[in-house]
């Protein structure tokens, strides 16, 4: 048993893979095959154990982190000799990042069903921050470069079991079949296909991209099904969460943010913690924002939540344009709440720290980074579910 953990662990098995979808490593000196170009994601990684420790710059050991050296990466060249699947997994990786949930989330809860989607994203919520913490308290490292090709930068500095990616994408998939399987009326083989289908892309592209081992993969999916098993008994309470006390979004403020600012130390700088409080904060917004919707009446709620609905509307144009624009609508909203209250949390920590204003060492700071990231996605949440439907209404296109 235990060689068969080792082998799965085995960046050579990672490596394989590539090679076998046409992903090379280039030569260190030698021409570039096929439009091979160079690869920025492979770059030395900019983490705070890089600079000495030092307090002129407002970024001393107060910001949550031990001050070792981060993970090294060398400037690396890639040949694709097969197009098909390069773009197939760079196209199912995004399925499973941040471009994906505010996107497919949002157009969730504006265009198809609110509750579903609420129920999608706090099982998000629980699965990614159950993910990263894991992460680092394992600290298992990532693919070794050479032999493996690495397509990311971004989370090249995080550590590798379990694959949250693999995570998100089963725990979607699998609640979204299991929430709508007894609901909506469509073959159940057709949305267990789909489901297998979207996160075995999400999985492979993470060994594609480099990023995992096949463990960091299967641990994910694995840690992923029992999550699901353990809390599906509660999903009936999580429907009944705005009908809860009043004191209810008290609690759903303090609990996500003492999680997130107790969040496991890093030897060196990751984006982790970061991620790890968007997520949660997203959610906690969501959450407060049903709360308020069902405490004030802002928004009609469904008369019957019974199982047995007839199958969605018919497509038709007019429909596909009315979700195109309360989308469209609702994300540039979105987008205009991110960036004020992010840029007016960031200047009241700032001031109140004194630090210099635009010193990215300092957002990366516990007391900054946590606070300014809680604070600008639980609004984000809440305007995703209180303030844009009110608008969608004024505006006539509910």
């Amino acid at each position: 048993m235990t060689e068969l953990l080792w082998s799965l662990q085995d960046s050579q098995l990672v490596a394989r893979f590539q090679r076998g979808c046409g992903l090379f490593p280039a030569p260190e000196e030698g021409p570039h095959e096929n439009g091979a170009r160079p690869v920025e994601g492979a770059v030395q990684p900019r983490g705070v154990g890089h600079h000495p420790a030092s307090g002129k710059d407002g970024c001393g050991p107060a910001n949550g982190l031990r001050r070792v050296p981060a993970p090294q990466a060398y400037v690396q060249r890639y040949i694709v000799k097969n197009y098909f699947y390069y773009y197939l997994f760079r196209f199912s990786a995004a399925l499973g990042q941040e471009v994906f949930y505010i996107t497919f989330l949002p157009f969730m809860h504006w265009n198809i069903d609110p509750y579903l989607s609420r129920r999608l994203i706090i099982i998000w919520v629980l699965v990614m921050y159950i993910g990263q913490v894991a992460k680092d308290i394992l600290k298992w490292p990532r693919p070794f470069s050479p032999p493996v090709v690495k397509l990311e930068k971004r989370v090249i500095t995080e550590h590798g079991m379990p694959s949250t990616h693999a995570m998100a994408a089963t725990a979607i998939s699998f609640t979204l079949l299991m929430s709508t399987v007894d609901k909506y009326q469509y073959p159940f083989v057709l949305g267990l296909t789909m489901a297998v289908v979207f996160s075995t892309l999400v999985c492979l592209s993470r060994l594609y991209t480099g990023m995992h081992t096949v463990l960091d993969v299967l641990g994910g999916v694995l840690l992923t099904a029992v999550l699901i098993v353990l809390t599906h008994p509660a999903w009936t309470l999580i429907d009944r969460l705005d009908s809860a006390s009043p004191l209810f979004p008290v609690c759903a403020i303090v609990v996500p943010f003492f999680l997130c600012y107790n969040y496991p130390v890093s030897d060196y700088y990751t984006p982790t913690r970061a991620d790890t409080t968007t997520i949660v904060a997203a959610g906690a917004g969501v959450t407060i924002g049903f709360w308020l919707n069902h405490f004030f009446q802002l928004v009609s709620e469904p008369t019957d939540s019974a199982p047995g609905v007839p199958g969605l509307p018919p497509l038709s144009a007019d429909l596909v344009l009315l979700g195109v624009t309360k989308f469209t609508v609702g994300i540039v909203l979105i987008l205009l709440v991110r960036q004020l209250v992010q840029n007016l949390s960031l200047q009241v920590l700032y001031s109140w720290f004194k630090v210099v204003t635009r010193n990215q060492e300092a957002r990366r700071r516990l007391e900054i980074e946590v606070p300014y990231k809680f604070v600008t996605y639980t609004s984000v949440g809440i305007c995703a579910t209180t303030v844009v439907p009110m608008l969608h209404r004024v505006l006539g296109l509910l």
